[in-house]
């Protein structure tokens, strides 16, 4: 895929992420929907060529995984700064913090360290290894919320109902 292209899919989920997770939402129990964002973005990413500098394939190979690996990390830190509730009519709902303002942030400037680190080693860096750290992210994001959203689900399949 173009680094254009490349480009268009990052801002573009990184927006839409953005946007949703400020706004009070629903939590869904489709998993599909948990997985499919991060499985396209991986897919996208595997795909392209470009994933590993071939001048220092195994540095290139090492920043990509520490790439991932904290994106793994700052992913859960993500998913426990969301508020999650349960509405009157039973609903569970969920919605970005000002803590999870300061988690965005902190993963850009992660982000932005590790692209320096590289760039001294002398190790080109495409978006497909970005591609596959934000796929990381969401997939451990939304696993962190899913689990903490478990304390919400009825006993035994139903409601407690109040006598």
């Amino acid at each position: 895929m173009p680094a254009v292209a490349n480009a268009v899919v990052i801002i573009a989920v990184v927006a839409y992420v953005l946007v949703r997770q400020f706004q009070a939402r629903q939590l869904s129990n489709n998993t599909r929907r948990l997985l499919l964002v991060p499985a396209v973005l991986a897919f996208l990413a595997l795909r392209d060529p470009h994933l590993l500098d071939p001048k220092h394939q195994a540095l290139s190979v090492a920043f990509l995984i520490v790439g991932v690996v904290l994106e793994i990390g700052l992913g859960a830190v993500w998913g426990f700064t969301t508020r999650i509730w349960q509405g009157e009519d039973g609903r569970i709902w969920s919605k970005g913090t000002r803590a999870s303002f300061f988690a965005w942030i902190g993963m850009m400037i992660v982000r932005i360290a590790l692209y320096a680190a590289a760039a001294s080693f002398g190790i080109a860096q495409g978006q497909s290894g970005l591609l596959l750290a934000l796929a990381a992210l969401l997939l451990v994001r939304g696993a962190v919320v899913t689990w903490r959203a478990r304390e919400f689900a009825p006993a035994y399949g139903s409601p407690a109902r109040a006598l």
